[in-house]
């Protein structure tokens, strides 16, 4: 049962547009570094912020 939320869609957009999305699908978000998941999660806190 997996249910992706839109949290996780926009997660794995900015891997996307990061380039990190091969190195997600291939080993998981626990291989990134500490530096490329605080470059997603701010990324995306921008743009959750910027939502109305």
């Amino acid at each position: 049962m997996d249910k992706t939320t839109p949290h996780d869609i926009m997660k794995l957009e900015i891997a996307e547009e990061l380039g990190l999305l091969d190195k997600v699908t291939a080993t998981g978000w626990k291989s990134l570094t500490a530096k490329e998941s605080g470059r997603i999660g701010g990324i995306l806190a921008r743009r959750k912020k910027a939502k109305p």
